[in-house]
């Protein structure tokens, strides 16, 4: 019998035990995580209300499996596992509180569209850095003991595959690979993560009215805390810049902008057609180990209609900017055809320097994983009850409007002056 197959027959007996239909309890939780840490001081970050609307909604919303429930209750007791433990290190050196981020780059766009492979591009730059998956799940090393953070992930990534075994192919994962703003304001139960995972309407509607600005607040002293590690391990080492992705971004540019003033913004576009089945498709792998009702034409329909709103964000965000630096463009025709060029063109829009190793180190990450690692897609429109005509309609005024033309042709200039993929 395969894994998912147990799986399923323990979602049964579960539910028959009446063991799916308890509430994760919010109290508990935070009672459970401050005798792991034998503290209870999470000094001045706030995440009651929102862990409480997110447990909510899981149990009422979610239909959660049994190891939906699992996951759910481990994902809460770590992250407050690491909120207690950032106070902790926040009250022994309070000049962790002084690292400056400075200026750093947000990458955002349509799911799907290339801003993982940008992303990984950047890296290649030794004076970019980015946290990565094991430091967002483990920021800081045991107190005791060997440091295994890492080999402790990948043993749990490679859990999850089993899971959910199409996952690798269409999201390549590792513990050092770049990880998604969204994974650190989950920290606070402030972002869409969750709605990926887990179909939480209510969860997302509060969050849309409730806004991300205390998540990249809390994003801003995460990555203080990585970086005032990164300089006690080298204190010769230049001060770099932090490269930073998530899609979600464009729901929450006016958040983002407040919490970083001096944030430099890439959008990256793509054909919405060549997104939506892709993105409803990881959605649909992603919640199907955490769930015991998914619907993939559900899922097809809410992504179409949330990225839909993700254009129109886009759209006005480019209109009225306000930015430190205009937002730079990168279509993803461009990215694939001359990744290297692309990301010349982004560093000089951000006065930047491409120094000839950083540019050959970008040259070879390209021959050794020429798409990204990522497997061909072959998704059909029907399976997610999406129409492909129907669909370039409601979404041709994204395109016009940052020039975005089917992968075979060349985009075409973005409307105001700004270059196609400046």
């Amino acid at each position: 019998m395969s894994l998912p197959a147990i799986l399923q027959l323990l979602d049964r007996i579960a539910d028959r035990c009446g063991l799916l239909h308890q509430p994760l309890r919010p109290e508990r939780l935070i009672a459970r995580a401050a005798r792991r840490a034998g503290s209870s001081d999470f000094g001045d970050i706030p995440f009651h209300e929102p862990l409480a609307r997110l447990l909510g909604a899981c149990a009422s919303e979610s239909a959660p499996s049994l190891v939906g429930r699992i996951a759910t209750r481990w994902d809460v007791l770590r992250f407050l596992g690491n909120l207690l433990r950032l106070a902790e290190e926040d009250a022994r050196d309070p000049a962790i509180r002084a690292e400056p981020i400075a200026r750093p780059i947000f990458i955002t766009g349509l799911p799907r569209s290339g801003t993982s492979f940008l992303h990984r591009l950047l890296l290649q730059d030794p004076d970019n850095f980015a946290p990565l998956v094991w430091q967002t799940i483990a920021p800081y090393p045991p107190a005791a003991g060997p440091d295994r953070r890492v080999a402790e992930v990948e043993a749990q990534l490679r859990m999850f595959a089993r899971c959910a075994p199409e996952f690798p192919g269409l999201h390549p994962l590792s513990a050092t690979s770049p990880q998604e703003c969204s994974e650190i304001g989950a920290h606070v139960f402030r972002s869409l993560r969750f709605d990926t995972t887990y179909r939480v309407p209510s969860y997302r509607r509060w969050l849309d009215h409730a806004g991300l600005l205390p998540a990249y607040r809390f994003e801003r002293r995460f990555l203080q805390h990585l970086q005032h590690q990164r300089r006690l391990a080298d204190p010769s080492a230049g001060p770099g810049r932090w490269v930073l992705k998530c899609p979600d971004h464009v729901f929450a540019l006016d958040d983002l902008r407040a919490a970083f003033p001096d944030a430099r913004i890439v959008f990256v576009h793509r054909d919405p057609i060549k997104v939506l089945v892709s993105v409803a498709k990881l959605t649909e792998v992603l919640r199907r180990p955490f769930s015991r009702a998914v619907d993939p034409v559900a899922i097809g329909r809410g992504e179409a209609e949330r990225w839909l709103l993700g254009t129109e964000r886009m759209q006005a965000a480019a209109a009225a900017d306000g930015f430190a630096t205009p937002i730079c463009h990168v279509h993803h025709t461009e990215l694939v055809r001359d990744p290297v060029g692309a990301v010349r063109r982004l560093y000089r829009h951000f006065d930047l320097s491409l120094e000839p190793g950083a540019a050959a180190s970008m040259g070879r990450l390209v021959t050794l994983q020429p798409r990204g690692g990522y497997a061909h897609d072959a998704y059909r429109f029907a399976d997610h009850g999406l129409d492909p005509d129907t669909e370039r309609e409601k979404f041709r005024p994204y395109m016009e409007y940052f020039g975005v033309r089917p992968e075979s042709a060349t985009p075409a200039p973005v409307r105001g002056g700004l270059s196609a993929a400046a």
